[in-house]
């Protein structure tokens, strides 16, 4: 399922516009978005935890020219899907 067909099944489920739905779908992703900028976590109790993850700086090699070339630390984000999710997901 990509965001469009999201967006379709939310209108659908709920009984409202495509752009109503569009609306609250983008609403939740910015709102998730924004609050790992800030690097908060998001606790959707029953579906999962969004986060982000300090990844330390290190050095990689290019692989094209065998290079040596230092990465700073950067933070990633991460997903950890609740109990609820995971006991639905093997059923």
């Amino acid at each position: 399922m990509n965001k469009s067909e999201l967006i379709d099944k939310v209108s659908c489920d709920r009984g409202v516009t495509k752009a109503q739905a569009k609306a609250a779908v983008e609403c939740v992703f910015d709102n998730i978005a924004e609050a790992l900028s800030r690097k908060e976590s998001v606790r959707l109790v029953g579906f999962g935890t969004f986060g982000i993850r300090e990844r330390a700086a290190r050095t990689a090699r290019n692989p094209r020219t065998g290079e040596n070339i230092s990465l700073p630390k950067t933070n990633v984000p991460f997903f950890k899907p609740g109990k609820e999710l995971k006991e639905k997901v093997n059923s």
